[in-house]
């Protein structure tokens, strides 16, 4: 379990509080954070990853816990291949062919992902941080220019794959959130 008491953050450029005493609890299971945009979604996954520090408040339950994460932007190394940007966070051939078949991505396992379309690239991303040896799973915007065809088997791929862990997806998509789980809507 994660327990998020009392969270605040501000930003001074521009001036603007984000997250004002926030308080949630994330149990084993997907969570979908929504909210509109500048609510501080982002903020608080970054918070729980650790990456920014609350101005206020504390997170309980992640000391010790490994996490990966699927940031809103791809963050791979364009000059590597699909298959070598997974195995950059786990060395598993085995499990990252695999997970790269199953999003779809068989025919450019092998292609540099500079030559990828950013669907694809999403789906790099996704593959690599499902490889990971994580307890916690932050998803934010992971299906973001993902083909309407596409979408539904990578959703149900990340289900599948993060069972039994804490999955937090940030989300602006009604239908990704009701497919995926539990809604917590930010107040904006």
């Amino acid at each position: 379990m994660i327990e998020l008491i009392n969270i605040c953050k501000y930003y001074e450029e521009p001036p603007r509080q984000v997250l004002k005493d926030v308080n949630l609890c994330f149990l084993e299971g997907i969570t979908c954070i929504m909210g509109p945009s500048g609510v501080g979604k982002t903020s608080l996954a970054y918070i729980i990853a650790g990456l920014i520090l609350p101005d206020s408040g504390r997170v309980i339950g992640v000391n010790g816990k490994k996490i990966s994460m699927v940031f809103q932007e791809d963050r791979l190394l364009e000059w590597e291949n699909a298959i070598n940007n997974v195995l950059f966070v786990k060395k598993n051939r085995t499990l990252a062919e695999k997970l790269l078949i199953e999003a779809g991505l068989k025919d450019s396992m092998y292609k540099k992902t500079s030559e990828l379309s950013g669907g694809m690239k999403r789906r790099v991303c996704i593959c690599r941080a499902l490889v990971a040896d994580y307890d916690i799973l932050i998803l934010d915007e992971p299906f973001k220019g993902l083909d309407a065809g596409v979408k539904p088997s990578i959703m149900e791929m990340v289900k599948k794959h993060s069972a039994g862990k804490i999955v937090i997806c940030i989300t602006h998509d009604l239908i990704e959130a009701e497919f995926l789980g539990n809604i917590v809507e930010l107040p904006g």
